[in-house]
């Protein structure tokens, strides 16, 4: 589905990843590992077209995409939910998910539907639905984000870093709801610093360091992988 051949991402002559190579099937969930600044964020901006590759290719169900803007590759079917939530904060709950829906604007069905099922997956946006998005807790803030990023319908779905400043328990609910979402058939990838709560969800992972990778494998191979273990996870 999402195939990334040997990505290189400068900035000036900073280089923020080098030789990157990735691959993710339909209905995969694949996680990429590694502390902040590893390269995991610059790797999303440049499937988003956020962030022009200086080589590589991008190649999404078939047709390369680097090089696309972002609202084509929304249309394409890749949707990324931002670190940091990116929210609009004096709008209602409401109003943030219709944003989310704009590729759509013109399938008001479409529209409506989604947002039930929105609802129906995170119960509280819908008691919330009227309060401004910026009065909600830091976890419904994050499953407000993830709401939206639903509403354009993803085929793909990028989550850079949800966990961050959720409480344990937060994370736990959150991670669930992440896993139905993919067994309901969007294919996630996952950015994530929570290693031992990612890898019990996903299927195959991948560890950054410095802008490259360093290990990659099922799961299960990086759970059991000792240096990722100390590095990651905690002995």
């Amino acid at each position: 589905m999402l195939e990334i051949n040997r990505l290189s991402v400068k900035y000036g002559a900073y280089t923020a990843i080098s030789n990157v190579t990735i691959e993710v099937g339909q209905g995969d969930f694949v996680v990429l590992l590694g502390s902040n600044g590893a390269g995991k964020s610059t790797t999303f901006k440049a499937i988003s077209g956020l962030q022009k590759p200086s080589e590589g290719e991008i190649v999404f169900e078939g047709t390369p995409i680097q090089g696309l803007s972002p609202d084509r590759i929304v249309q394409s079917g890749i949707v990324q939910c931002a670190e940091g939530r990116k929210l609009f904060p004096q709008m209602t709950v409401y109003e943030n998910l219709t944003m989310g829906a704009y590729v759509h604007r013109k399938k008001k069905k479409v529209i409506k539907q989604s947002i039930e099922e929105v609802y129906d997956l995170f119960p509280i946006l819908h008691e919330k639905k009227e309060d401004a998005a910026g009065s909600l807790s830091g976890g419904q803030q994050q499953m407000l984000a993830i709401g939206r990023a639903l509403m354009a319908k993803p085929k793909l779905m990028l989550l850079d870093e949800p966990s961050i400043g959720l409480a344990p328990l937060i994370v736990e609910q959150m991670f669930d709801v992440i896993q139905k979402i993919n067994k309901d058939g969007t294919t996630i990838l996952l950015a994530e610093q929570n290693a031992n709560a990612a890898l019990k969800i996903a299927d195959r992972g991948y560890v950054f360091e410095n802008g490259s990778i360093v290990v990659e494998g099922t799961s299960e191979e990086l759970f059991t992988n000792e240096a990722v273990r100390k590095a990651y996870i905690g002995a």
